[in-house]
């Protein structure tokens, strides 16, 4: 999709003393024409911000939200779903139109707390179905307009109540592609749709009749989830969808041998099929370090936000990749770094946008942030940041500019 760069005269900007990564002494970096131009001491610029020494790193990819869902800012209400996943798909059904603003005010509020607090890079599912129609994809397709120039924003066309299981969701999906989604998505086809390969055939013939990617959902454990893993990977091989294709969540990945793991690595990278994560606390972890070593696509995203699923949520990239970080028990600098890297590089890199980096002709979008050293950073999560996105400011301490 368009990466929403600003046009007009090529203009400078200087980002004035920061750390890259936290390492090394304070440099400036300049930015032109929405990139990364130069990087080092005393660099000239037609305007300044002041770094004031904090630590740069790309901006953070949401790689995985829920705008449509989002009661961040609204009175609390108690969490009243049955268990399962049924269980809390009906009750956001039964309570999304009480809630007390529209999925656009609701989405676009928290699409920009969430670009305020250094993410420039959101991939949002919103809800396709009988029941809501095209209306909550219209309401974070109005988000994306309200904050276009801010963040790069994608839209999934999710069918959260099934394709099949839901009679009709084919062709509003189809409507929504049309109407502006940029990809296509899915749930558990075997799991909850009861039919993978009619599921699957569904969503990847839309893919392919409108020229768009896809985004799994896939909650399934064990043995049946890691059989549909292979069913996905086959499809975006036949259909040559490599590099246009994620997973959310793929729990069964952990929840295999290590064998049977090893060759869903491998066939996630023959097939380039990209997976997200929320750091899920309940669940075993992704095999991060395998699947980054096989050169798999690993993004972070926040899912569900203050919402009906769940009463968790803040909008907060830096947040959750401190949640990612400590339920994976890590304590070194280097790892802690690595999740860093995920949240920020990874998420882009999912997204389908290359050069998300802070490197000279990297895209310009830069979170500054204050500590020490970038594991202060994670762990103390200071509110006080700057948000670059194309090289110019968007956000300072918390507040859109």
């Amino acid at each position: 999709m368009d990466d929403q760069r600003p046009t007009g005269p090529l203009t400078s900007t200087v980002l004035r003393a920061v750390r890259p990564w936290g390492a090394g002494p304070p440099v400036d970096v300049r930015f032109r024409g929405g990139a990364v131009e130069a990087i080092g001491p005393d660099l000239d610029g037609d305007e300044v911000v002041d770094g004031g020494g904090g630590i740069a790193v790309p901006a953070f990819a949401d790689a995985h939200a829920h705008l449509d869902s989002t009661r961040l800012g609204l009175p609390f209400r108690e969490h009243t779903a049955e268990p399962g996943l049924r269980g809390l798909i009906m009750n956001d059904r039964a309570n999304w139109r009480r809630a007390e603003a529209s999925v656009a005010d609701r989405a676009t509020h928290t699409l920009g707390r969430t670009i305020a607090r250094g993410a420039t890079v959101v991939r949002s599912h919103a809800q396709v179905d009988t029941d809501c129609g095209l209306e909550r994809l219209h309401g974070v397709l109005a988000a994306r307009d309200a904050h276009a120039g801010r963040a790069v924003v994608q839209v999934v066309a999710f069918p959260q109540a099934g394709v099949l299981r839901d009679p009709g969701t084919a062709d509003l999906l189809d409507a929504a592609l049309r109407e502006g989604a940029d990809l296509v998505g899915g749930l558990d086809p075997a799991g909850y749709d009861r039919d993978p390969v009619g599921h699957l055939d569904t969503v990847f013939g839309l893919a392919d009749k409108h020229g768009v990617g896809v985004d799994v959902h896939l909650h399934d454990p064990g043995e049946l989830g890691a059989f549909e893993v292979e069913l996905i990977c086959e499809r975006a091989l036949a259909l040559d969808l490599r590099g246009r294709v994620a997973i959310s969540h793929c729990f069964a990945l952990a929840g295999v041998d290590a064998d049977r793991q090893a060759a869903l690595v491998d066939l996630l990278a023959e097939a380039d099929v990209a997976l997200t994560t929320v750091a899920p606390g309940a669940r075993e972890p992704l095999p991060v370090d395998r699947l980054r070593a096989a050169g798999v696509r690993l993004g972070l995203g926040q899912d569900g936000i203050r919402d009906y699923w769940s009463p968790y949520g803040n909008a907060d990239m830096l947040d959750r990749t401190y949640e990612f970080a400590h339920r994976s028990g890590l304590r070194r600098d280097d790892e802690i770094a690595e999740r860093v890297r995920v949240a920020t590089t990874g998420g882009a890199a999912v997204c389908g946008l290359t050069g998300h980096d802070l490197v000279v002709g990297g895209r310009g979008d830069v979170v500054v942030l204050r500590g020490d050293a970038l594991t202060a950073a994670v762990v103390d999560r200071d509110p006080d940041r700057l948000v670059l996105r194309a090289g110019r400011l968007v956000a300072r301490a918390g507040e859109l500019c």
